[in-house]
């Protein structure tokens, strides 16, 4: 009896690290799939933040269904081409899309042993171009992305971005310590066209703006710039002989507003 177990364990042995080989082949090719398919899935979002559209095209079924959720469905790869290049690459504004990192995951799709498909999943924000304007931070959606694998080509074949809104403003503004002497210089009303009167305190280490019964508080970037943290609102502050003393603010990079300092 104890050479039959001796002799079962000798065969099952082998056998084991035949199943364990073999296990590890498959984790190895599913990840060299998953690098595959998010590969394709980056060059295609590359050629919609580029208008490459010869790029979309070829990463993409005939069948493609594109659902969302504020612009309806879109059916077909000729429609979603025409959307493509009619919309998005023909006007005076241009999007850019960035998935949201950590958000990201991919998910592969079976039938027995082979590998047929992968759902992409996140969340997304998009980037807005105006004509003569700084790029800005447009809005945030989440995303469900289905290749499936077509004719040895694994091809982009339905989209779905929903749930979308405004995107959270994230500040990468660094708050640096002016002396208050520094911070005093800055004080007093300002007044412009769009806003009326601003007045300007010293609160701390940074600076407070009151607009009506509204007020703000800005931090130092550099000496005669402030930010806000909430939101894309710089604040430069100018003294000169020439061009006299105001607050000039910028949201997005552009101007918003030029307010003249004046005694009351």
């Amino acid at each position: 009896m104890e050479y039959l177990k001796h002799n079962i364990t000798l065969v099952s042995f082998p056998i084991l690290l035949v199943l364990l080989f073999q296990e590890a082949i498959a984790q190895n090719q599913a990840k060299d799939i998953e690098i595959q398919i998010l590969k394709q899935d980056s060059l295609f979002w590359h050629g919609y933040n580029t208008c490459d559209i010869k790029l979309q095209s070829q990463l993409i079924s005939d069948d493609i269904e594109f659902y969302h959720d504020k612009g309806g469905v879109t059916l077909g790869k000729a429609a979603m081409i025409a959307s493509i290049k009619n919309n998005l690459c023909s006007s005076t504004f241009r999007l850019r899309r960035e998935p949201i990192d950590g958000t990201v995951q991919i998910h592969l799709l079976r039938s027995v042993d082979s590998i047929y498909g992968a759902l992409i999943t996140g969340e997304h924000i998009f980037y807005l171009k105006e004509e003569n304007k700084n790029e800005r931070l447009d809005g945030r959606a989440l995303f469900a992305n289905l290749w499936l694998l077509r004719n040895g080509k694994w091809l982009m074949s339905r989209v779905l971005s929903y749930d979308h809104g405004p995107a959270k403003y994230i500040n990468r503004r660094k708050e640096i310590t002016l002396t208050r002497k520094m911070l005093q210089s800055y004080e007093g009303t300002y007044k412009g066209p769009q806003s009326g009167e601003i007045k300007v305190s010293v609160k701390d280490k940074h600076l407070s703006l009151t607009i009506g019964s509204k007020s703000f508080e800005i931090y130092p970037e550099t000496e005669g710039v402030f930010f806000m943290k909430e939101r894309d609102l710089t604040f430069r502050f100018i003294n000169d002989d020439k061009l006299g003393k105001k607050v000039v603010i910028c949201e997005f990079g552009d101007i918003v507003e030029e307010a003249a300092h004046f005694q009351q």
